[in-house]
C-alpha cells in the first residue's frame, strides 16, 4: 500500500538550500560547512570592528606611537590625557551637547511625523488618502542636493513666523521631520496591524486620540525602534545641512566642528575626538537592537 505523504513531506524540495540535509550529515560536508562558517564569522567580525578597534587604541595612543607603529599595541604606554584634552581643551563637550540636542530634537520631530503620518494613511484614509500617498511617495524620487537651496531660502524667510531660523535648532529638527521615506515605512508597518482590534477599540468608545495612543502605538514598537535608528543615527552624523544653517560655532555639532578644527589639533587629541563622538551612536544602536532586528512586535494583539 502506498504511503501518504505528509504536507511537511511535500514542502520539503521548496525548503531546501543549497546544501540538502542529507548532504549536510556526510562528514567531509559538515566539517567543510562548519569551516567556512568560522572563516566567514572571523572575517566579519575583523572588518566591523577592526576600525573600532583602531580609533579607540589610537585615542588613548601617544601621537607619535600612532604614526610609528600604528598596529602596535601601545610600545610607550597609554594616553589617557588625550580624552580629557580632547573633552575639555578642545571643547568637545560643549559640541557634543549641541549633537545630541540636534539629534534628540531631530529624532522627535521624525517620529512625531512618521507617527502621525502613516497613522492618518493607514487608519484613518480619509478621501484625499490616496492622492496624499502618492505625494508622499514621489517625493522620495527627488534627490535631496536639488532641494537644498528651496528649502534653505525657506529657513531663511519662514512664511508664517518671518523670522529666520539660521544659527538655531529648529533650522535643523524641522526640516528633519519631513521624511517621507519614515512616513512610507511606519504606514506600511500600520497597514499589517490586525483591523478587528481598531474594530473593538471603536465599539468600546475609543476615539481617534485614544485609538491612535492606547493601542497602535503600544503593538508599533518594532517600526518605532527601526525608525528611531535611522532618524537619530542620520541626524548625528549629517554634515552639509548643519553646516550651511548653522554658522555660529557655538551651535554647531561634532560632525562640522571636527573636521573644521582637525588641522589646528594634535593628531592623538583628534583621534580622542573622534572616538567619544562615536559613542553615543553605538550605545543608541544596542539599546535599539531588539527592535531594529526584530519584527514580532504584534504577537499579543490578537488572543485566539
Amino acid at each position: 500500500m502506498t504511503k501518504k505523504r505528509e504536507p511537511s513531506d511535500l514542502a520539503t524540495p521548496f525548503n531546501r538550500g543549497l546544501i540538502s540535509d542529507f548532504e549536510r550529515r556526510k562528514p567531509g560536508v559538515k566539517i567543510s560547512v562548519s569551516v567556512v562558517n568560522v572563516l566567514l564569522f572571523l572575517f566579519l567580525m575583523l572588518a566591523c570592528l577592526g576600525p573600532m578597534y583602531l580609533l579607540l587604541k589610537s585615542a588613548i595612543t601617544p601621537t607619535q606611537d600612532t604614526l610609528r607603529s600604528p598596529l602596535s599595541f601601545f610600545p610607550n604606554g597609554a594616553a589617557w590625557d588625550n580624552l580629557s584634552e580632547a573633552w575639555n581643551h578642545v571643547q568637545i563637550s560643549r559640541y557634543f551637547l549641541n549633537t545630541i540636542i540636534l539629534a534628540a530634537g531631530s529624532w522627535f520631530f521624525q517620529l512625531l511625523v512618521a507617527t502621525t503620518g502613516g497613522y492618518v494613511l493607514s487608519v484613518l484614509k480619509p478621501k484625499y488618502a490616496p492622492i496624499l500617498n502618492a505625494l508622499v511617495v514621489c517625493t522620495l524620487f527627488v534627490p535631496s542636493v536639488v532641494l537644498l537651496v528651496p528649502l534653505y531660502l525657506t529657513v531663511l524667510h519662514p512664511p508664517i513666523i518671518g523670522t529666520s531660523l539660521l544659527n538655531t535648532v529648529w533650522s535643523v529638527w524641522l526640516p528633519a521631520g519631513a521624511s517621507a521615506f519614515n512616513v512610507v515605512l511606519v504606514t506600511r508597518f500600520f497597514d499589517s496591524l490586525p483591523r478587528e482590534v481598531f474594530e473593538a477599540a471603536r465599539v468600546d468608545g475609543a476615539g481617534p486620540f485614544a485609538l491612535f495612543w492606547r493601542m497602535i502605538l503600544p503593538m508599533s514598537k518594532p517600526i518605532l525602534g527601526v525608525v528611531s535608528v535611522f532618524a537619530f543615527i542620520a541626524a548625528w552624523k549629517d554634515f552639509l545641512w548643519p553646516m550651511l544653517v548653522l554658522k555660529d560655532p557655538k551651535v554647531q555639532p561634532l560632525s562640522v566642528r571636527l573636521p573644521a578644527i582637525q588641522g589646528q589639533t594634535d593628531l592623538g587629541v583628534f583621534l580622542a575626538a573622534l572616538a567619544i563622538s562615536t559613542v553615543v551612536p553605538v550605545v543608541f544602536f544596542l539599546v535599539f537592537q531588539k527592535f531594529f532586528l526584530s519584527g514580532a512586535g504584534m504577537s499579543g494583539a490578537v488572543k485566539g
